[in-house]
């Protein structure tokens, strides 16, 4: 068996970098090593025989999350239904898409907050669908349906843009953006240039685990709060062991496959994942008779191409 002494996760990062260098940091090589460290970091408290927050360290015993999905091809039914349930399920915090038709959206929106109540805090996410301009002016409207957080209203590229609306938006409204970074070169160029409240961070992009807590430093080091994109199984311990989280995005298509193919995935309470200390690792099993179609579909695809 691989000595734990023998196992250095830092190191294998940095060696995973070098290879890469002529192919480029950002894309599907920095996703690749993402996978890799965060398997190598898994593999490290197995071998420790320790869960990962017990690797990591804690700062809290659980963290907020939100439920998201609310897609712009959803029936005003679909969207309604899903917000709702979330709420019901003791999540009191949702978001939905906007940006496919920027005509529509404000209705949208209105029907969602109609379906989740006064209370409830509502999010959206444009992906980049907006002018300056007209991300202004849905900043203005979104503002008197109760919108507290807008995901991306420009492009993430757009740090200008993006620090507009950090300085003309209604105050009770927070820009998000960084799910696209995967080094932390793009996370301090962000932050420097004061283009969003709130930093979207996703360890599957950005180095895993070993990047992520790079990142967190720089939000220590800027005071901004930090907030987890998609993959809750491999975020709920890192938002339990960083400082600056504000909140982990509950993904409605990544719950659901977790779900389909892992044992051990965590459940939501009271608005909140726990990880589980009882479980080395990330506490995760592969469901591989669950697994096995999606396998042979993958060689199959291989072979005809």
């Amino acid at each position: 068996m691989l000595g734990i002494d023998a196992l250095s996760v830092e190191r294998s990062y940095s060696c995973m970098l070098h290879a890469i260098r002529n192919l480029g940091r950002d894309g599907i090589a920095s996703m690749a090593i993402s996978a890799v460290d965060a398997a190598l970091w898994d593999l490290k408290a197995r071998l420790l025989d320790v869960s990962m927050l017990g690797l990591l360290g804690s700062v809290r015993s659980s963290v907020p999350i939100y439920g998201s999905g609310g897609f712009t091809s959803y029936s005003r039914s679909r969207l309604e239904e899903q917000l709702r349930g979330w709420v019901e399920q003791g999540i009191p915090r949702v978001k939905m898409k906007v940006g496919a038709d920027p005509d529509a959206d404000e209705q949208r929106v209105g029907w969602a907050r109609e379906s989740i109540g006064a209370d409830a805090q509502l999010y959206v996410d444009a992906n980049g669908a907006y002018s300056r301009k007209q991300a202004l002016a849905r900043a203005l409207s979104f503002a008197e349906l109760g919108v507290s957080w807008f995901e991306e209203p420009v492009s993430s590229d757009d740090l200008d843009g993006l620090a507009l609306l950090v300085e003309r938006a209604p105050a009770q409204m927070e820009i998000a953006a960084g799910e696209y970074g995967y080094e932390p070169a793009y996370f301090a160029r962000m932050m420097g240039a004061r283009a969003v409240d709130v930093v979207q961070v996703d360890a599957t992009r950005c180095g895993g685990l070993t990047g992520f807590l790079k990142v967190a430093a720089l939000c220590d080091a800027h005071g901004l709060p930090l907030s987890t994109h998609c993959a809750p199984a491999l975020h709920a311990a890192l938002g339990c062991a960083v400082s600056q989280v504000r909140h982990l995005e509950y993904f409605h298509d990544h719950v659901r496959i977790e779900n389909l193919l892992f044992e051990g995935v965590l459940q939501p309470r009271e608005g909140r994942l726990s990880p589980d200390r009882s479980r080395a690792g990330f506490g995760l099993q592969l469901r591989r008779r669950e697994a096995q179609p999606y396998l042979l579909a993958s060689s199959e695809q291989r072979r005809e191409r």
